[in-house]
Protein backbone atom coordinates (compact mmCIF):
# COMPACT_ATOMS: atom_id res chain seq x y z
CA UNK A 1 0.00 0.00 0.00
CA UNK A 2 1.40 3.37 -0.99
CA UNK A 3 1.37 6.03 1.68
CA UNK A 4 0.63 9.67 1.01
CA UNK A 5 3.35 11.49 2.87
CA UNK A 6 6.13 13.93 1.98
CA UNK A 7 8.94 15.58 3.94
CA UNK A 8 7.38 18.18 6.22
CA UNK A 9 10.29 20.58 5.73
CA UNK A 10 9.35 20.91 2.07
CA UNK A 11 5.90 22.30 2.81
CA UNK A 12 5.52 25.88 1.67
CA UNK A 13 4.40 27.66 4.83
CA UNK A 14 2.83 31.07 4.77
CA UNK A 15 2.36 33.00 7.99
CA UNK A 16 -0.45 35.43 8.63
CA UNK A 17 -1.13 36.90 12.08
CA UNK A 18 0.84 34.05 13.60
CA UNK A 19 -1.06 31.40 11.63
CA UNK A 20 0.84 28.92 9.46
CA UNK A 21 -0.69 27.27 6.41
CA UNK A 22 -0.34 23.51 7.00
CA UNK A 23 -1.99 22.29 3.78
CA UNK A 24 -0.66 23.76 0.54
CA UNK A 25 -3.71 22.95 -1.59
CA UNK A 26 -1.54 21.22 -4.18
CA UNK A 27 -0.15 18.10 -2.55
CA UNK A 28 -0.19 16.01 0.63
CA UNK A 29 3.21 17.31 1.71
CA UNK A 30 3.43 17.20 5.48
CA UNK A 31 0.55 14.75 5.79
CA UNK A 32 0.45 10.95 6.00
CA UNK A 33 -2.51 8.79 5.07
CA UNK A 34 -3.87 6.02 2.90
CA UNK A 35 -4.30 7.30 -0.69
CA UNK A 36 -7.22 4.91 -1.08
CA UNK A 37 -9.18 7.45 0.96
CA UNK A 38 -7.23 10.72 0.79
CA UNK A 39 -6.22 12.96 -2.10
CA UNK A 40 -5.95 16.59 -3.23
CA UNK A 41 -8.59 17.80 -5.66
CA UNK A 42 -9.34 21.35 -6.84
CA UNK A 43 -7.19 22.76 -4.06
CA UNK A 44 -8.99 20.81 -1.35
CA UNK A 45 -7.95 17.99 0.98
CA UNK A 46 -10.48 15.29 0.09
CA UNK A 47 -11.46 12.21 2.07
CA UNK A 48 -13.76 9.82 0.23
CA UNK A 49 -15.28 6.40 0.76
CA UNK A 50 -16.70 4.65 -2.32
CA UNK A 51 -18.83 1.50 -2.59
CA UNK A 52 -15.64 -0.45 -3.35
CA UNK A 53 -13.58 1.05 -0.49
CA UNK A 54 -15.88 0.72 2.52
CA UNK A 55 -14.08 0.91 5.86
CA UNK A 56 -13.93 -1.52 8.76
CA UNK A 57 -12.34 1.07 11.10
CA UNK A 58 -12.27 4.86 11.08
CA UNK A 59 -9.42 6.22 8.99
CA UNK A 60 -7.37 9.40 9.39
CA UNK A 61 -4.88 11.46 7.46
CA UNK A 62 -2.36 12.77 9.98
CA UNK A 63 -0.39 16.00 9.98
CA UNK A 64 3.28 15.26 10.59
CA UNK A 65 4.41 18.78 11.47
CA UNK A 66 4.47 18.21 15.22
CA UNK A 67 2.25 17.58 18.22
CA UNK A 68 0.51 20.86 19.05
CA UNK A 69 -0.42 21.58 22.64
CA UNK A 70 -2.00 25.04 22.93
CA UNK A 71 -3.18 26.38 19.58
CA UNK A 72 -5.86 27.81 17.35
CA UNK A 73 -6.75 25.80 14.26
CA UNK A 74 -8.95 27.27 11.54
CA UNK A 75 -10.24 26.19 8.16
CA UNK A 76 -13.30 25.21 6.15
CA UNK A 77 -15.12 21.94 5.53
CA UNK A 78 -17.80 20.65 3.17
CA UNK A 79 -19.35 17.22 3.75
CA UNK A 80 -21.96 15.16 1.92
CA UNK A 81 -25.24 14.37 3.66
CA UNK A 82 -24.29 10.77 4.50
CA UNK A 83 -20.82 11.79 5.63
CA UNK A 84 -19.21 11.49 9.04
CA UNK A 85 -15.88 13.12 9.78
CA UNK A 86 -14.05 15.07 12.45
CA UNK A 87 -10.88 16.90 13.36
CA UNK A 88 -8.72 15.11 15.92
CA UNK A 89 -6.19 16.94 18.09
CA UNK A 90 -3.93 16.16 21.05
CA UNK A 91 -4.25 12.59 19.85
CA UNK A 92 -2.10 9.48 19.69
CA UNK A 93 -1.76 7.06 16.80
CA UNK A 94 -2.67 3.43 17.36
CA UNK A 95 -0.09 0.83 16.44
CA UNK A 96 -2.47 -2.04 15.77
CA UNK A 97 -4.97 -0.30 13.46
CA UNK A 98 -3.86 1.47 10.25
CA UNK A 99 -4.08 5.27 10.38
CA UNK A 100 -6.24 5.36 13.52
CA UNK A 101 -6.12 8.14 16.12
CA UNK A 102 -7.30 8.19 19.71
CA UNK A 103 -8.08 11.51 21.34
CA UNK A 104 -10.14 14.69 21.31
CA UNK A 105 -12.28 15.31 18.23
CA UNK A 106 -14.27 18.23 16.87
CA UNK A 107 -17.13 16.22 15.42
CA UNK A 108 -18.50 16.86 11.90
CA UNK A 109 -21.32 15.05 10.14
CA UNK A 110 -23.42 15.65 7.03
CA UNK A 111 -26.78 15.68 8.79
CA UNK A 112 -25.43 18.04 11.47
CA UNK A 113 -26.58 15.92 14.37
CA UNK A 114 -23.11 16.05 15.95
CA UNK A 115 -21.24 18.87 14.20
CA UNK A 116 -19.53 21.09 16.78
CA UNK A 117 -19.61 18.70 19.72
CA UNK A 118 -16.55 17.38 21.54
CA UNK A 119 -16.17 13.63 21.13
CA UNK A 120 -13.12 11.73 22.33
CA UNK A 121 -12.36 9.06 19.72
CA UNK A 122 -11.69 5.56 21.11
CA UNK A 123 -11.72 6.75 24.71
CA UNK A 124 -14.20 8.75 26.82
CA UNK A 125 -16.64 9.38 23.91
CA UNK A 126 -18.85 12.50 24.21
CA UNK A 127 -17.37 15.20 26.45
CA UNK A 128 -19.87 17.89 25.43
CA UNK A 129 -22.86 17.82 23.14
CA UNK A 130 -23.47 20.80 20.87
CA UNK A 131 -24.68 23.69 23.00
CA UNK A 132 -23.08 22.47 26.21
CA UNK A 133 -20.45 24.00 28.42
CA UNK A 134 -19.06 21.16 30.51
CA UNK A 135 -16.45 20.30 33.08
CA UNK A 136 -14.85 16.86 33.13
CA UNK A 137 -13.88 16.15 36.75
CA UNK A 138 -10.70 14.44 37.89
CA UNK A 139 -10.75 10.71 37.23
CA UNK A 140 -10.25 8.41 40.22
CA UNK A 141 -10.81 5.01 38.62
CA UNK A 142 -8.30 2.51 37.32
CA UNK A 143 -6.25 3.73 34.38
CA UNK A 144 -7.12 0.78 32.14
CA UNK A 145 -9.09 0.78 28.87
CA UNK A 146 -11.67 -1.51 30.44
CA UNK A 147 -12.24 0.76 33.43
CA UNK A 148 -12.47 3.85 31.26
CA UNK A 149 -14.94 2.14 28.96
CA UNK A 150 -17.06 1.11 31.93
CA UNK A 151 -17.53 4.80 32.78
CA UNK A 152 -19.12 5.49 29.37
CA UNK A 153 -22.94 5.64 29.48
CA UNK A 154 -25.01 5.95 26.29
CA UNK A 155 -21.94 7.01 24.29
CA UNK A 156 -21.11 9.86 26.70
CA UNK A 157 -18.59 10.16 29.52
CA UNK A 158 -20.32 9.30 32.77
CA UNK A 159 -18.51 11.97 34.74
CA UNK A 160 -19.21 15.03 32.60
CA UNK A 161 -20.90 17.93 34.40
CA UNK A 162 -22.91 20.47 32.41
CA UNK A 163 -22.03 23.93 33.75
CA UNK A 164 -23.76 26.16 31.21
CA UNK A 165 -25.63 26.45 27.93
CA UNK A 166 -24.50 27.98 24.65
CA UNK A 167 -27.97 27.51 23.16
CA UNK A 168 -30.01 24.47 22.24
CA UNK A 169 -28.51 21.95 19.85
CA UNK A 170 -31.32 22.61 17.37
CA UNK A 171 -30.94 26.39 17.48
CA UNK A 172 -27.18 26.15 16.93
CA UNK A 173 -27.75 23.74 14.05
CA UNK A 174 -29.40 26.55 12.09
CA UNK A 175 -26.00 28.26 11.80
CA UNK A 176 -24.49 25.24 10.00
CA UNK A 177 -24.90 24.91 6.23
CA UNK A 178 -25.68 21.48 4.78
CA UNK A 179 -23.57 20.22 1.87
CA UNK A 180 -21.83 23.59 1.64
CA UNK A 181 -18.71 25.22 2.99
CA UNK A 182 -18.57 26.04 6.72
CA UNK A 183 -15.73 27.51 8.74
CA UNK A 184 -14.32 25.95 11.89
CA UNK A 185 -12.11 27.33 14.62
CA UNK A 186 -10.69 25.28 17.47
CA UNK A 187 -9.32 27.25 20.42
CA UNK A 188 -7.35 24.80 22.56
CA UNK A 189 -5.53 26.27 25.53
CA UNK A 190 -4.59 24.53 28.74
CA UNK A 191 -7.48 22.30 29.71
CA UNK A 192 -10.12 24.41 27.92
CA UNK A 193 -11.32 23.14 24.56
CA UNK A 194 -13.60 25.37 22.48
CA UNK A 195 -15.14 24.42 19.12
CA UNK A 196 -16.55 27.13 16.85
CA UNK A 197 -18.49 26.62 13.60
CA UNK A 198 -19.11 29.70 11.43
CA UNK A 199 -17.84 31.82 14.35
CA UNK A 200 -20.47 30.42 16.72
CA UNK A 201 -19.25 28.65 19.86
CA UNK A 202 -20.76 25.16 19.71
CA UNK A 203 -19.12 23.40 22.68
CA UNK A 204 -16.85 24.41 25.54
CA UNK A 205 -15.06 21.77 27.64
CA UNK A 206 -12.88 22.24 30.70
CA UNK A 207 -11.08 18.94 31.19
CA UNK A 208 -9.82 18.40 34.74
CA UNK A 209 -9.16 14.70 34.10
CA UNK A 210 -5.37 14.55 34.04
CA UNK A 211 -5.39 10.74 33.76
CA UNK A 212 -7.25 10.57 30.44
CA UNK A 213 -6.82 14.09 29.11
CA UNK A 214 -3.83 15.05 26.99
CA UNK A 215 -1.81 18.27 26.87
CA UNK A 216 -0.47 17.76 23.35
CA UNK A 217 -0.59 15.30 20.49
CA UNK A 218 -1.25 14.61 16.84
CA UNK A 219 -3.60 16.49 14.54
CA UNK A 220 -5.62 14.73 11.83
CA UNK A 221 -8.92 14.54 9.99
CA UNK A 222 -11.21 11.55 9.63
CA UNK A 223 -13.39 9.50 7.33
CA UNK A 224 -15.77 7.38 9.39
CA UNK A 225 -17.04 3.85 8.99
CA UNK A 226 -20.37 3.90 7.18
CA UNK A 227 -21.87 4.46 3.72
CA UNK A 228 -20.05 6.12 0.80
CA UNK A 229 -19.24 9.74 1.61
CA UNK A 230 -17.03 12.66 0.74
CA UNK A 231 -15.56 15.37 2.94
CA UNK A 232 -13.41 18.30 1.82
CA UNK A 233 -11.16 20.60 3.84
CA UNK A 234 -9.37 23.78 2.77
CA UNK A 235 -7.54 26.83 4.11
CA UNK A 236 -6.10 24.91 7.06
CA UNK A 237 -4.20 27.35 9.28
CA UNK A 238 -2.53 26.62 12.62
CA UNK A 239 -1.35 29.11 15.25
CA UNK A 240 0.54 27.61 18.17
CA UNK A 241 0.06 29.59 21.37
Amino acid sequence: MAIASINVSCVAQKKKNGFVKIFDGKSLKGWEGDPTYWRVENGNLVGEITPSTLLKTNNFIIWRGGEPGDFEFTGEFNITEAGNSGINYRSEQLTDVPFALRGYQADIDGRNRYTGQNYEERKRTTLAYRGQKTTIPAYTGAATPEAVRANVKNNAWGGLTVTGSLGSSDSLKTFIKSEDWNTFRLVIKGNRLQHYINDILMSDVTDEDTVNGKAKGLLGVQVHVGPPMKVQYRNLMLKQL
